[in-house]
């Protein structure tokens, strides 16, 4: 008799409660996940992951105050899983796999973590029980030794099948949230970066008196897990994706920085040793940031540089921190209605401006006295960093800090002094994102003479508003970055990582640091200034570096013969003429050597002053937000009689008519028709 058989007779034996038939319902329920597992993981491939998320991003658009109830279906879709384990090759191996060339027990295994999130029985940092490894993984023996087993167990590195939960999760809970945040708020959302925020500062910020600063980081670096949770319940209702990110938050805590301390000597003890040994990639290792990438990282901006990390959360703790910041958004756009106070100053000087007085293209002009002057707020915030420009007396802003700090310390449990919370006047320059927020007063007349100009009146009538480059904070990178050595009179330094490298490729290298800074800088002011000032250092730095590579012994030598932008070509030489360069170059035998860029400053473009509108949202909201408008029955009722009013027709009547033409009469009418309308005209 099979074991089966007898357990049945035993549970027939014995009471409807007896632990016996639990154990029954216990191998059922194996024997069904099991069944499961055994089914051909090709026939549960039947819909376009991309279409199922653009769905769930038009509905979550379409109802952004009803809590989604239901998003376990997302999970057993294995269409899903299948993009989230190409996402997840794609940073592991530097390229993204094709769906049709994923091997079947790949497809298996994806099947198996999927039954296993969707029945609880997933656990995260599970090294040694893994369903899904990384291309790069080695298989695991089945006899490990201890040391071995150790060793697995305390690496770092999170295993790979967490890496794809954390990419599913991110592509089912980012639709819910992102139509629910502030559009004050602008890190680690899609269509919002650094320089979205400098352009709003620039075009809403101007004419405000005083300024507070807050540093709220803290919870980038601990967040309760209750008060995230919390956040988190608002939108989503589904006990197993919330169960999931409970599970995932019980984890040890860190925080990612984009920069490393150079101060810290154990990193630079490891780093050194690592260098020792020249390891080799392997054909589907992704290969390292080149070097002017990993330069421009280290000027990144104090704002930017921490990247929260709860749990074994990884690429969903960035958006549960804006979940948990959500409430603060919130809490500024109340308090900026609260705070507006509507004058008759206001109303004309709308009026000027809808009359069209006034031109986009220009700063915004505000007045700094008399009646126009108008009492205002307003908010911005980037990761754990916030702005608050108030135009009013500082007794308003001491109020608004207080209530910063108690509600942070409700909500939280982050305890903030006055030093995390600054109040700045405009007149000592507020520095935000490597930016210094300044204004200019502006004079009414001016006489010019043969000499220069001189001021008739002294007194300023109105302010601009100016966003400029911080040069002390630049020449403080560069100085952390080993370019530039000296406090008082900085001088630069060679380039020493570029040392084994050619002419073409260093300077290739340099130009697209160049090119990236430029473009950091594309919003500032003295934008010519600081990238000029950029160019000389890095510029200096490769004479130097030349002159060593190539013995000329001083950067005036390597000038004279390699030009000023060192576009010609340098040897090791006695006579230190340089060979049939264009020779070579025409047989292939060298590389074309650029010069280095904005050697000059009538090459440096200027500022960006394009206008950016007061009401600005990305572009892919604003299609998802046209779409669901088109999706509405009643617009295109509303549409089609407001074409019929001005005697035009729809594409489709056009259409219509051609197919009617062409099975009654057999050709066009209206090709006819617009041959007459051409001869009469």
């Amino acid at each position: 008799m099979a074991l089966r058989t007898k357990v049945e007779h035993l549970t027939s034996s014995y009471g409807p409660g007896s632990a016996i038939r639990r154990f029954c319902h216990h191998l059922n329920h194996r024997s069904s996940s099991a069944a499961a597992l055994q089914q051909d993981p090709y026939s549960q491939l039947k819909e376009d992951p991309v279409q199922i998320l653009s769905d769930l991003w038009v509905k979550a658009f379409s109802q952004t105050q009803k809590p989604f109830l239901k998003l376990t279906g997302f999970l057993s879709k294995l269409d899903l899983w299948v993009l989230a384990y190409q996402r997840a090759c794609a940073h592991a191996t530097g390229s993204f796999p094709s769906k049709n060339a994923l091997p079947s027990h790949t497809l298996s295994n994806l099947l198996s973590l999927k039954e296993a999130v969707v029945h609880n029985q997933f656990r995260w940092n599970s090294k040694l029980q893994q369903y899904v490894r990384s291309p790069n993984d080695k298989p695991i023996p089945k006899l490990l030794s201890k040391s071995k087993r150790y060793s697995i167990l305390k690496s770092d590195t999170p295993p790979f099948q967490d890496l794809i939960v954390q990419e599913v999760l991110l592509m089912i809970i980012e639709p819910v949230f992102e139509p629910r945040f502030s559009p004050k708020s602008h890190a680690f959302r899609p269509g919002r970066n650094p320089h979205t925020v400098i352009r709003t500062i620039r075009s809403n910020f101007a004419g405000y008196l005083w300024f507070i600063r807050g540093d709220i980081s803290e919870i980038l670096e601990y967040a309760d897990e209750k008060v995230v949770l919390d956040c988190v319940e608002k939108a989503i209702k589904d006990k197993k994706v919330l169960n999931l990110i409970k599970s995932g938050l019980k984890g040890p805590r860190e925080v990612r920085t984009s920069v490393v301390d150079k101060s810290d000597k154990s990193s630079v003890r490891k780093r050194k040793k690592g260098q020792t040994k020249k390891r080799i990639l392997r054909d589907n290792e992704p290969k390292p940031d080149p070097y002017w990438l990993r330069t421009f990282f280290g000027f990144a901006p104090e704002e930017a540089m921490k990247v929260p990390s709860y749990g074994y959360c990884g690429i969903i703790s960035p958006l549960l921190t804006n979940v948990c910041l959500n409430e603060l958004d919130h809490l500024m756009e109340n308090k900026i209605v609260e705070f507006f106070r509507p004058c008759e100053s206001d109303s004309i000087w709308k009026y000027k401006i809808d009359d069209g007085c006034h031109n986009p293209s220009w700063p915004e002009f505000v007045p700094s006295s008399g009646r126009e002057k108008t009492r205002k707020m307003d908010y911005i915030r980037f990761a754990g960093h916030f702005i608050i420009g108030i135009r009013g007396p500082r007794e308003e802003a001491v109020r608004i800090r207080k209530e910063i700090i108690e509600f942070c310390e409700k909500n939280f449990g982050i305890k903030l002094d006055n030093s995390k919370v600054e109040i700045e006047h405009i007149s000592r320059g507020i520095q935000f994102l490597d930016h210094i927020i300044c204004r200019r007063v502006i004079h009414p007349t001016l006489r010019y003479t043969s000499s220069g100009g001189k001021i008739v009146s002294e007194k300023g009538v109105g302010t601009l508003l100016s966003v400029t480059a911080s040069v002390q904070n630049c020449i403080r990178q560069f100085r952390r970055m080993a370019f530039l050595k000296g406090d008082r009179d900085p001088e630069p330094m060679p380039c020493t990582p570029m040392l084994y490298s050619g002419q073409a490729h260093t300077n290739s290298q340099m130009n697209k640091l160049l090119e990236t800074m430029a473009d950091w800088y594309r919003y500032a002011d003295n934008r010519k200034k600081i990238v000029g000032f950029c160019a000389y250092i890095i510029r200096s730095s490769l004479a130097k570096l030349y002159a060593a590579r190539y013995r000329l012994k001083s950067r005036a030598k390597v000038y004279r013969i390699a030009s000023r932008n060192l576009s010609r070509p340098l040897r090791e030489s006695s006579n230190n003429r340089a060979p049939e360069y264009s020779d070579l170059l025409r047989m292939g035998l060298v590389d074309a050597i650029e010069g280095v860029q904005f050697s000059h400053m009538s090459l440096i473009p200027s500022c960006d002053y394009t206008p950016f509108p007061r009401n600005w949202i990305p572009r892919h909201e604003e299609l998802l937000r046209e779409y669901i408008s088109l999706q509405d029955p009643k617009f295109f009722c509303g549409l089609n009689k407001a074409m019929k009013t001005q005697d035009l027709c729809l594409p489709q009547d056009d259409v219509s008519k051609i197919v009617w033409n062409y099975k009654i009469l057999g050709f066009w009418r209206g090709r006819f028709n617009g041959d007459r309308e051409t001869e009469t005209a």
